[in-house]
């Protein structure tokens, strides 16, 4: 799969397209045009194709497993090699799991009952929000 530059091979500068061409009859375009941008302009090749893969087997590794003839493991890493690409952190955006005993959870309760808290508070104590 080709990529569209957008960087200068010689400076690293953004690069700006000037002419725009039709192969089927010939009609050329100047002028200067912003180069088509998106996430997906960062990957590489071989990334570009995993994503490609990834959708086609609808995000299954089983069937990505089979498809592309690699391990369970390999796929993880590409897949979070992937999202790094894409400018995400694995892991970052779930939130932290709070454990709170069953103690904890029914005083928090009782308080809620009992006024001493509101609903509100009683939510974020529960889903760990300070």
């Amino acid at each position: 799969m080709k990529t569209q530059l957008t960087r200068c091979p010689v400076c690293d500068h953004d690069l700006t397209v000037t002419r725009l061409a039709c192969d089927n009859c010939s009609t050329s375009i100047e002028g200067s045009f912003p180069p088509i941008s998106g996430p997906f302009n960062r990957l590489s090749p071989e990334q570009a194709a995993f994503a490609l893969t990834f959708i086609k087997c609808e995000g299954r590794f089983n069937r990505m497993e089979d498809e592309l003839k690699i391990s369970y493991p390999t796929l993880r890493n590409r897949l979070v090699e992937l999202l790094r690409a894409l400018g995400f952190e694995p892991g970052k955006e779930e939130p932290p799991t709070v454990r709170l005993s069953t103690e904890e959870r029914e005083r928090i309760l009782d308080d809620m009952s009992e006024g001493r808290i509101t609903y509100e508070d009683a939510r974020k104590l529960l889903a760990g929000e300070s």
